[in-house]
């Protein structure tokens, strides 16, 4: 039976982050507020966890899994980023994007794309993630909450702990996110593309 937290939107309450940061760390499987929609979330190296993410959402090994990170200099742990696309992330982060980029050796291989050896990153705007992300003091592997069969990503809380109360261990109420996920930007490439278009705006990178 999973928990339930309501945090405040904009002031998280310290003692509920970290009770979350804690079951993130002992291997558990979350849902969290982005500044997109709602969101899993787990420890990068938790094998079990990503498993259950796979499951839940019924995705195949071409899934780009996210690395939602506190900050660039964390991210820059994961991706390989040169000064061109330095830039480009400096002036959309935090935002509503999700970055596609080449992944370094210090990420896992089973949340690599397979054959273009990718991931995606993003850095967000909401003050929850960002509070549960700097407790943490590393990324979360996470997907959006957009179940089989739905169009869009779960939006309300008490429908998500309906749906998932035995698939998760804890629910973050941290209000309505909306339900356009973030959009995303290859930049592991020569040239910017658009992959999808949601939240963030693709004009900059030409969408």
């Amino acid at each position: 039976m999973a928990q339930f937290f309501s945090v405040h939107p904009e002031n998280p309450q310290a003692r509920l982050i970290k009770q979350a940061a804690d079951i993130v760390r002992k291997g558990g499987l979350i849902v969290y507020p982005t500044d997109s929609c709602y969101a899993l979330g787990c420890r990068l190296d938790d094998k079990d966890a990503l498993e259950r993410i796979r499951r839940i959402r019924q995705l195949d090994d071409k899934h780009h899994f996210t690395l939602v990170c506190h900050d660039l200099s964390q991210l820059g742990t994961y991706a390989r980023v040169d000064n061109r696309t330095y830039r480009m992330l400096k002036s959309a982060t935090p935002g509503s994007y999700t970055f596609i980029l080449q992944a370094t050796k210090e990420t896992p291989r089973r949340v690599w794309n397979p054959k273009k050896q990718t991931i995606g990153l993003r850095v967000p705007q909401h003050p929850v993630a960002l509070a549960l992300l700097e407790e943490m003091g590393e990324p979360l592997l996470s997907s959006t909450l957009i179940l089989p069969g739905d169009e869009f990503a779960l939006t309300d809380v008490w429908d998500i702990r309906d749906r998932l109360e035995h698939d998760v261990d804890l629910v973050i109420d941290g209000g309505y996110c909306g339900i356009e996920p973030s959009t995303v930007v290859d930049l592991s490439g020569e040239a910017p593309v658009v992959l999808r278009v949601g939240q963030g705006d693709p004009v900059p990178f030409g969408g």
